[in-house]
């Protein structure tokens, strides 16, 4: 294992810092005996209030019923006040919910990401939604130039790959080339946004990406998609099996002081997913200002599919498991980590 990968499991294992409860001021001529029973009731109080929910997420068009439900209104409409926090990677996401600096992740972020916080802090966290994607619901993808004379993953044999940031990306990256035959190819690690320049550029021969970025370079005429859907063919064995790569989540810890905004929260997130299932077409102009996504663009690119917690079924699950059984093959995850054990129950 590299040592940049030893260092992304070395997680700021950080307790989320701890919000003191305000007291009340107790009303002037209360008897002692029933001051002494009220000081308990601000606690309850404080944990019922609505407040301010913070969700990182990562600028791919996986996050699309989380941006959705921004701007259409949805979490608003449910009393609630939810802030978006951009962030670089979905590494980055997984560290701010570790550190208490989020509550949560949108759609979009890397579950095995995810699972790594939860190695690091057991219970971090609850997967509400996630966004399965295959050989038609198309997010994963490996491009190269348009002339390149790559026309097989087994091509790549030797030549220089870039891959999408993080240690879920990387770990796939490396282990698809290796089962697709492209033995000898040196994997780097690149931000998707430089994906398509790198290419154009000469400096690598081909990505594993995520879209939008194959639609980017199709549409400008500098890429074409060597194959997509690659994680379901090579890693769960079928190019239609759901690759649960990416996953909302809520932090375990804002769920068990604020129920209620949890649920309402959930909610309206769901309509987020159902105007994307629905209403694509509709759904698709909320990538802007929230991904590169915009223009032509947004008519173009491919959606994920969604799932959310209570359509899971044994199927489901036994694919989600075998994408992470993967890590813990590979030695990223330092013990077994189990699905079910990360799924909100509700």
């Amino acid at each position: 294992m590299s040592q940049h990968d030893r260092d992304e499991k070395a997680l700021f294992n950080i307790a989320p810092p701890t919000i003191d409860s305000s007291r009340r001021r107790l009303l002037g001529g209360v008897a002692a005996g029933a001051a002494v029973a009220l000081l308990g009731a601000p606690a309850i109080v404080q944990a019922q209030a609505a407040p301010k929910i913070r969700i990182g997420f990562w600028p791919v068009a996986a996050g699309l019923p989380f941006f959705a439900a921004i701007e259409k209104g949805y979490f608003k409409e449910a009393g609630l006040d939810v802030e978006p926090l951009k962030f670089a990677g979905a590494q980055q996401v997984m560290e701010a919910m570790l550190s208490g600096r989020s509550d949560g992740s949108s759609n979009g972020t890397g579950s095995a990401n995810l699972a790594i916080g939860a190695i690091a802090q057991p219970g971090l966290f609850k997967i509400f939604c996630t966004n399965p994607s295959n050989a038609k619901y198309v997010l994963d993808e490996y491009i190269v130039a348009k002339d390149s004379p790559v026309k097989t993953m087994a091509d790549l044999k030797g030549r220089k790959v870039a891959s999408g940031p993080g240690i879920q990306n990387m770990t796939l990256c490396k282990t698809m080339l290796e089962r697709a035959g492209a033995i000898g190819a040196t994997v780097m690690e690149l931000p998707i946004g430089q994906h398509v320049a790198s290419i154009v550029a000469g400096q690598v021969d081909a990505c594993y990406t995520l879209e939008p970025t194959g639609t980017v370079g199709r549409m400008n005429g500098s890429t074409r998609i060597l194959e997509a859907g690659v994680v379901a063919k090579y890693i769960l064995g079928d190019p239609l099996a759901p690759w649960h790569g990416g996953s909302a989540s809520l932090t375990t810890e804002f769920i068990k002081k604020y129920p209620d905004a949890t649920k309402k929260y959930m909610a309206a997130y769901f309509r987020g997913v159902e105007l994307v299932r629905s209403k694509p077409a509709e759904a698709r102009q909320y990538m802007k200002g929230y991904t590169a996504i915009e223009g032509p663009l947004t008519s173009e690119v491919p959606l994920a599919s969604y799932m959310p917690y209570n359509e899971f079924k044994p199927g489901d699950i036994a694919y989600f498991q075998k994408f992470f059984d993967l890590f813990t093959d590979k030695g990223i995850f330092e013990k077994k980590v189990v699905v079910t054990d990360l799924l909100y129950q509700g």
